[in-house]
């Protein structure tokens, strides 16, 4: 049962103080979008926005969870594309089977990343990175090097191109029902605080008797199996799996977390804040693919990402001013 205070946006917003930025930022860029562009606030674009970021919003939520205990993940992105080819192939039985078999895949590469950082010992950069070229490779070993064609024929593909009640993308659905699990196991359960314990500090969590190890495994799992949920709506929404795809995914899941607050040092973190992170790194490159439709200004795809990067550091930089002024307040 939840408690009273499990929605109380007071106690949200004094425990994450830093997500606050990225929320003024995303609203301004959203009133921007309005006011300039004729078809920004279009249902179409709003669906197609929506539908094409569920994938980078599920890989940011797992990222999320990690960087929260101070691991990282970066085999997220070829986990995507390994796990695209497998639901690919897995099509032709449908979604009932594509979807819980590529999750399945995401969780086993997460359990082997678990069973590295926990077992062996094994940093967590140097333990990721080696699975995102297994992924990688992999990948590529069991398509050839070559798309894989999804079996038209069956319900695969309704999950990337269909809408739930003609209302909205079945994709944006599914992740919003994991945001809203995810949050509640964050801010409800044992597990969510050993993640944040673990984060301020592993030796500390270990003395207290928390299930240390438990905790690490299950944000590794978590992880994975988003990734592979990503790679499922990469090969419905797209028609094929792609083993060339999910290169530098990892870098913007990451991107998502710290834009949304979180500290890379771990300790702390926001659910909520981590979408609204991926919704405005998707958003900047909405907008500008706007701004190239207006005809008076053209930014290659080179100057996007420079413009995107800029964007993304004035938001940080505003962070950080944010979390400076909290911490001297509280030291005063």
């Amino acid at each position: 049962m939840l408690d009273e205070t499990a929605f109380d946006l007071r106690k949200y917003l004094r425990r994450n103080s830093a997500s606050v930025t990225v929320w003024i930022a995303l609203l301004a860029l959203i009133l921007f979008g309005l006011m300039r562009y004729d078809n920004f606030g279009s249902a179409y674009n709003f669906s197609s926005f929506l539908n094409y970021n569920a994938m980078f919003i599920a890989i940011a939520l797992g990222m999320c969870f990690v960087i929260m205990t101070g691991g990282i993940d970066l085999s997220v992105g070829s986990v995507a594309a390994f796990t695209s080819v497998v639901a690919a192939y897995l099509s032709p039985y449908g979604i009932q089977v594509a979807l819980p078999g590529a999750v399945l895949a995401g969780v086993g590469f997460g359990a082997i990343n678990a069973f590295c950082i926990i077992i062996l010992r094994i940093p967590p950069f140097i333990a990721t990175l080696a699975t995102m070229l297994a992924a990688k490779g992999g990948a590529l070993v069991i398509s050839g090097a070559q798309t894989i064609s999804v079996d038209w024929g069956s319900n695969f593909t309704k999950l990337g191109m269909g809408q739930a009640f003609g209302l909205f993308p079945w994709a944006i659905v599914i992740v919003a029902g994991l945001t809203l699990v995810l949050w509640l196991v964050l801010e409800r359960t044992t597990i969510g605080r050993t993640v944040l314990a673990i984060g301020g500090s592993e030796d500390a969590s270990n003395l207290m008797g928390l299930k240390v190890n438990r905790a690490k495994a299950f944000v590794y799992l978590l992880s994975g199996g988003c990734a592979g949920l990503a790679g499922v709506f990469l090969a419905s929404g797209f028609g094929a799996g792609q083993p060339l795809e999910g290169i530098g995914w990892e870098l913007s899941a990451i991107a998502s977390v710290v834009v949304g607050g979180t500290l890379l040092t771990g300790g702390m973190g926001s659910i909520p804040a981590t979408v609204a992170g991926a919704l405005l790194l998707g958003l900047v490159f909405n907008v500008l693919n706007f701004e190239n439709g207006q005809g008076t200004i053209s930014f290659s795809a080179y100057w996007q990402m420079v413009i995107r990067g800029g964007f993304l550091f004035v938001v940080i930089l505003l962070q950080s001013r944010v979390i400076a002024r909290q911490q001297k307040v509280l030291g005063s």
